[in-house]
């Protein structure tokens, strides 16, 4: 397991949450469980994640990628505080937070050395930011409620 810590962020915000998460290769993981490789499943364990809410996708650091050997999916027009930008998409991450497993793509971040979790993997995790905390909250999931719905 490779852990990367990314910059602390030591002046934490009121509203501002920070997390550790982790990340695999879901193609090396795929591939390892149908015997087709042998070596260990890509993964690193990423701690000081700030969750975004302004962000749409799971954004990891180019050496982050790099490290898991994720596929190149496309590229984005995205809107940055710097104004659009060209941005890469990148592949079947697969991605746990407080128990939770998805699959989800994410862009690339070539300009700051942390990652960002943004809303769309937070939808799929059943995650919500606790501002008042400084954490994520797990939204329901038992024999009564769900926080998927199909209505």
């Amino acid at each position: 397991m490779r852990k990367l810590s990314i910059p602390y962020f030591p002046d934490r915000q009121m509203g501002q949450v920070i997390i550790t998460l982790n990340v695999t290769n879901r193609i090396d993981k795929v591939l390892q469980m149908r015997g087709f490789i042998t070596q260990e499943v890509r993964f690193v364990q990423l701690t000081d994640v700030l969750v975004d809410t302004g962000a749409t996708l799971l954004c990891l650091p180019s050496s982050v990628i790099t490290q898991l050997g994720l596929v190149q999916g496309g590229e984005a027009n995205v809107e940055t505080s710097a104004g659009v930008q060209k941005g890469r998409i990148f592949r079947d991450v697969d991605l746990y937070i407080e128990g939770r497993q998805g699959t989800v793509d994410c862009l690339e971040l070539t300009e700051v050395s942390y990652a960002l979790l943004g809303v769309i993997p937070m939808q799929i995790l059943g995650l919500e930011p606790d501002l008042k905390n400084h954490k994520l909250r797990l939204l329901p999931m038992n024999s009564e409620q769900s926080y998927l719905t199909v209505l």
